[in-house]
């Protein structure tokens, strides 16, 4: 891959603090909340308080190393088992889950989280329960079966994952092949909560633009449909935010179901 060709986030690695700056700070000028924020937040807020998402286990497999859309979850899921690609994400997340000095400051997703849920008196308990629910970060590579070898993870009730397979995969082959790696790691019955971009071809951070395979909310459905997942739920909202960092047309959060 020459120079000016896109970079593949789970082989070149990016700069994760970069990347929560431009995407999912509280700095001024950052035009992403909206959609990179608030819309994932709002739907999995709804979607576990209507109880149609529940369990006991969660599996996180998302980019980079955020944590906003986490905060609902552990009220709801006793245990949260986070996966990431890269070590510089891993070491992002375990500065802020031992609360260290230089941790990201996510205060901004917190309030939002408890505005959400009506317990803005309770934002000291809210970064307390997700940590105390996070049981363990591991490195995870889709080169493999067992993604997570040798650890081999008990079955989740529900996965989450966020804009990991559209830079991970090169075509729509590899989006299925690498779809159908994580829906192995659901429990019959289990649902993947899927986080998405429509129609994305690219994105950048730390000056560097990395690939993105573009699909759009038929692929995504027909991927789960082909993948043995039931949609039980979907939502789409358009892009609010002019940027030329990334190129998407609109955020979709879908929910499939696995066969018993």
């Amino acid at each position: 891959m020459d120079s000016t060709s896109p970079k593949l986030y789970h082989v070149h690695g990016m700069d994760s603090r970069d990347h929560l700056d431009l995407y999912l700070s509280n700095k001024e000028g950052m035009v992403f909340a909206d959609d990179v924020i608030k819309f994932p937040m709002v739907n999995l807020y709804y979607l576990l308080s209507k109880g149609r998402i529940e369990g006991k286990l969660l599996i996180d497999i998302s980019v980079g190393s955020f944590i906003h859309h986490l905060y609902s979850a552990s009220n709801f899921f006793k245990k949260i088992i986070i996966l990431k690609f890269q070590e510089k994400c891993i070491m992002e997340l375990s500065r802020w889950l031992h609360d260290r000095t230089g941790a990201y400051d996510w205060s901004h997703t917190s309030s939002a989280a408890a505005e959400l849920e009506g317990t803005r008196d309770q934002l000291q308990e809210k970064e307390m329960r997700l940590r105390s629910s996070i049981m363990q970060i591991l490195k995870c590579t889709f080169e493999q079966e067992n993604i997570t070898s040798p650890v081999l993870l008990p079955l989740a009730d529900c996965i989450i994952s966020a804009w990991i397979l559209e830079v991970i995969s090169k075509n729509e082959d590899e989006y299925m092949k690498n779809l159908e790696k994580i829906i192995k790691l659901l429990k019959p019955g289990g649902q993947l909560l899927l986080i998405g971009s429509l129609d994305q071809t690219y994105w950048t951070t730390g000056a560097q633009r990395f690939h993105c395979f573009k699909y759009n909310e038929e692929f995504v459905k027909n991927a789960f449909g082909k993948a043995g997942l039931v949609i039980d739920y979907c939502a789409v909202q358009r892009r609010r935010n002019v940027s030329d960092l990334i190129d998407y047309r609109a955020i979709i959060v879908i929910v499939g179901r696995k066969g018993e």
